[in-house]
């Protein structure tokens, strides 16, 4: 047996390997500005998920070939790609606001060196590569005086925890206050009992805690009945107790990075009552900030409704009806006003866009007073997830369930829940009930005098409706809202197809009709998206889904309220050729005797346009209700339409 290499020999070899690996990811880092830059350019979103997923599908399948587990894979890129992300966002962020930028900040925070603040503050100065000046502050008025008065740049506020909930403090000093939030972070919250070395449980006689740690891990505390609690000003505070306190009787809560500043130990770690323990904080300024419109934002603002029925409702629905979601509310007690409150919303929204606007000019109708405090980028990265079936770890029949599916007479799909057909009706264009569709595919980009062109020709050939796709290819509301208005005037059903979430907004308010991706089929938060919009929606399938996926996905639409949905069958996946799609007409015939649902066929994926006219002949003979067709110049579609109109 050949003898190993010696420990100190393999140290030094991984050593190696993980500073090549970190220089490796600073160039990543700084190739991913070349994507920021080109990204401000042509204004396109800062987040592209379905790319997302593409990397993390082929990163999957490379890892694999070396031996790399695949959960493993996914859990470190996605860590990498929130990095770049935030990366992006704090570039594009800071051209905007090109007086701001500094080599230094002065930072006004809650408490020393060592508190959950000082890290939050640090945290957001490394990322944005700058120094940061101390400014430790006694409570939240402090930091707000210190920041209005110029001695300070920024000031951090924390605003709401996992554990413990908001902080009503900071909500009451925002009231007053003439600063904007112009930023956020959100920073894990490890509650440690911190101790000077060699200390003992049995010797602690006395725990110092800010009173939010000490609500945090209150279950923790409620073991301990005998040790007294004392209450402090901040986490820092708590440890500076410690350190005076003589001998070993003292203790405080706190972060093993903040302890080890006070040179105190971790005796024991992870006393908060929840397993996730997250504090955000909120960053204010002087002045507000600018946010590219390419961002993901929020804005936050304050507003009185008054004291009359369904006030408060009134509002809300405002934000519904521009598409906007509230992730955030909070009332808090308007001070010499008794039983009247003040709201605080977060709206994820950018202050720039119509919608945001709309929205808030229409709230000042209905409120007694309202106030915007604030548009920043949102630094929360939800990470990119992938289906069990890309995960590649089991076979297809593994995919993650949707619902649990449900006794065939309880499924809404089914002819045994609805024995009638259902119809789906969009102005001029019926899909089932008989009825035949036919349709014409574009992919985008696309100038809108030539789209104009091309829909005129679509309308006298006999097309029903024009389906735009890939649209993240020209995701400009702008420009799509033009495309419609072409198609409208045409004549023709606008149709959009959605790839990926944030397509959703722009998409939902634009198209006559929309086609959920199959890529999108597993995606439980899309299902319920286009489960809850009242517009008509085909939910086409995933290249490698069975039927009974296909159907359940369906049931999770059917659930959430739409009923006006329809299938997509767009090409499957095969053993014989999986390189290329092929049209499951068995499939069709199944959900034709299963399903009330109408069902359409995409025939874009198709290659060979010479078969063109027998597979849709073929469609329409086996009773689907419609189909898609790829618009290519070259190829003219009279002769089909004609036959498609004559066949029985």
């Amino acid at each position: 047996m050949q003898k190993p290499p010696a420990l100190s020999q393999t140290r030094e070899q991984i050593t190696a390997l993980d500073k090549a690996l970190l220089e490796l990811l600073s160039k990543r880092r700084q190739l991913s500005l070349n994507v920021a830059r080109s990204k401000e350019i042509n204004v396109r979103p800062i987040r592209d998920t379905q790319r997302e997923k593409e990397l993390l599908e082929r990163l999957v399948l490379q890892g694999r070939e070396q031996g790399l587990d695949a959960h493993f894979v996914i859990s470190l890129y996605q860590s990498i790609i929130e990095d770049s992300v935030l990366f992006q966002q704090t570039y594009l962020h800071g051209r905007a606001n090109p007086e701001t930028q500094k080599q230094q900040y002065t930072v006004a925070y809650l408490g020393a060196k060592g508190s959950y603040s000082y890290l939050a503050a640090s945290r957001y100065c490394s990322r944005r590569q700058v120094d940061m000046l101390d400014f430790g502050c006694k409570s939240f008025d402090d930091i707000v005086n210190a920041v209005e008065s110029g001695h300070a740049d920024y000031g951090f506020l924390p605003i709401e925890n996992t554990s413990s909930g908001s902080i009503n403090e900071v909500y009451d000093v925002l009231q007053h206050t003439t600063l904007s939030i112009v930023g956020e972070t959100t920073i894990e919250v490890s509650h440690c009992l911190l101790t000077k070395p060699d200390s003992k449980i049995t010797d602690i006689k006395t725990i110092y805690a800010h009173p939010q740690p000490i609500s945090q891990c209150s279950r923790y505390l409620n073991q301990h009945p005998n040790i007294k609690l004392e209450y402090c000003s901040s986490s820092a505070e708590a440890m500076t107790k410690v350190i005076e306190t003589s001998g070993h009787t003292a203790a405080a809560i706190g972060s093993a990075e903040g302890g080890a500043l006070y040179q105190l130990m971790a005796m024991e770690q992870g006393l908060a009552n929840q397993k996730i323990n997250q504090s955000r904080f909120i960053v204010v300024a002087r002045k507000a900030s600018a946010v590219p419109a390419q961002l993901p934002a929020k804005t936050t603002l304050i507003m009185a409704t008054g004291q009359k029925p369904g006030a408060l409702v009134e509002a809300l629905l405002v934000l519904k009806a521009h598409n906007l979601n509230m992730s955030k509310l909070e009332s808090r007690p308007i001070p010499g006003t008794p039983w009247e409150e003040m709201f605080y919303l977060d709206i994820d929204g950018n202050l720039a866009t119509t919608e945001v606007q709309q929205a808030i000019k229409e709230l000042e109708r209905l409120t007694r007073f309202i106030k915007v405090l604030g548009c920043y980028p949102c630094e929360t990265v939800k990470p990119t997830q992938l289906s069990q079936a890309q995960l590649l770890i089991e076979p297809d029949s593994s995919k993650q369930e949707l619902i649990k599916p449900l006794p065939i007479s309880q499924a809404k799909h089914s002819r045994d829940y609805k024995p009638q057909d259902t119809h789906l009706f969009c102005q001029h264009l019926q899909i089932g009930a008989g009825q035949f569709s036919i349709s014409q595919q574009i992919n985008l980009p696309i100038d809108n005098t030539e789209l104009a062109t091309r829909a005129k020709i679509i309308k006298e050939s006999g097309f029903q409706a024009i389906v735009l796709n890939d649209l993240k290819q020209q995701l400009n509301e702008q420009e799509l809202k033009r495309h419609a208005q072409v198609i409208e005037q045409a004549g023709l059903i606008c149709i959009m197809q959605i790839d990926q979430e944030q397509e959703f907004a722009i998409a939902s308010q634009l198209a006559d009709m929309l086609i959920l991706s199959g890529k999108q089929m597993y995606n439980p938060d899309m299902l319920t998206l286009i489960g809850s919009v009242n517009l008509p929606v085909l939910l086409e399938r995933n290249t490698m889904a069975s039927i009974d996926d296909w159907l359940q996905a369906a049931d999770a639409v059917l659930s959430q309220g739409n009923q006006q949905l329809g299938l997509c069958e767009s090409g499957v996946r095969s053993f014989t050729h999986p390189e290329q799609l092929s049209l499951d007409l068995a499939g069709l015939v199944e959900i034709k005797s299963r399903s009330h649902l109408p069902i359409i066929v995409n025939t874009s994926f198709s290659r060979n346009t010479a078969l063109l006219n027998s597979t849709a002949i073929a469609v329409k003979q086996l009773k689907g209700d419609g189909i898609i067709i790829m618009h290519q110049d070259k190829f003219s579609h009279t002769e089909l339409l004609h036959d498609l109109y004559q066949t029985d």
